[in-house]
């Protein structure tokens, strides 16, 4: 007989395939030129660059990774995106044992920035843009305590900087926001195949096409990195992305993979 967590995955599976299904019937049927199926997968932009010597760490939950390392890998200043697990109890845990929400990991990105160019502020700007900050563990249909928001920080000095930035951000929303501003903990990265993961899938799995390609073009950013260190995200047009050009983009609508 399968497990609990098994057959939760497959029902979470066929319910989004319901509501995906004809999101990605119509992409795959015409997909756009720089998603094709022919196309490259992207990489980062900074892949086989020398990073400057004064990098910051915070790592940061919100949401589905794949989205969360999506968006700000695109981001002008960030030179490193991984997706990985923070905030449990359990050494090395895997996906399958953080998605039974008994490890108390969330789902997070651990982000090296250079702050010369994008200031610890600025990054958590887009922190707020990129999800809901005030939907107690969830993510629009992915929902556990893995989805939650928070911020890892790495000094007293991005405590005192998340929490203003938290009071400035509440301004902008109905409801209060739930963000966690806690200590980093130890953080264990991610399998191989979440790293990446639109990049490389944008035309294999429903999601990508469903949530995550909206949720850029709500951003302004590009489907695809920048190909420089230091070059900012731009759109097609040319118009350079920046933190200030809209409202928050959560995942409603479809849930992940899980």
């Amino acid at each position: 007989m399968p497990s609990m967590p098994v057959i939760r995955h497959n029902m979470k599976w066929l319910a989004f395939a319901g509501v995906a299904g004809l999101f990605a019937l119509a992409y795959l049927y015409n997909p756009s030129p720089a998603m094709s199926a022919t196309s490259s997968p992207a990489t980062p932009s900074n892949k086989n660059k020398t990073p400057p010597d004064n990098l910051e760490t915070v790592t940061l939950g919100a949401g589905c990774f794949w989205c969360t390392q999506a968006v700000l890998e695109r981001v002008d200043g960030i030179w490193e995106v991984t997706c990985g697990y923070m905030g449990g109890t359990v050494a090395n845990p895997t996906y399958a044992q953080v998605c039974t929400e008994l490890t108390g990991h969330a789902e997070v990105v651990q982000v090296k920035f250079d702050p010369k160019v994008l200031s610890f502020e600025d990054l958590l700007e887009w922190f707020w843009r990129l999800h809901d900050p005030t939907t107690l563990d969830r993510q629009g249909n992915d929902v556990g305590s893995q989805y939650r928001s928070a911020i890892f920080y790495t000094s007293d000095t991005q405590k005192v900087a998340a929490e203003k930035s938290k009071i400035s951000a509440q301004k902008r929303f109905k409801n209060p926001i739930v963000t966690e501003i806690v200590p980093a903990k130890p953080f264990y990265k991610a399998e191989d195949y979440h790293q990446e993961y639109f990049n490389n899938n944008s035309n294999r799995n429903p999601y990508c096409p469903a949530i995550i390609a909206p949720k850029l073009a709500h951003l302004n950013l590009p489907l695809f990195p920048v190909t420089a260190p230091g070059a900012a995200a731009a759109t097609a047009g040319g118009q350079v992305s920046s933190p200030d050009s809209g409202g928050s983009a959560s995942s409603a609508g479809t849930d992940k993979k899980n």
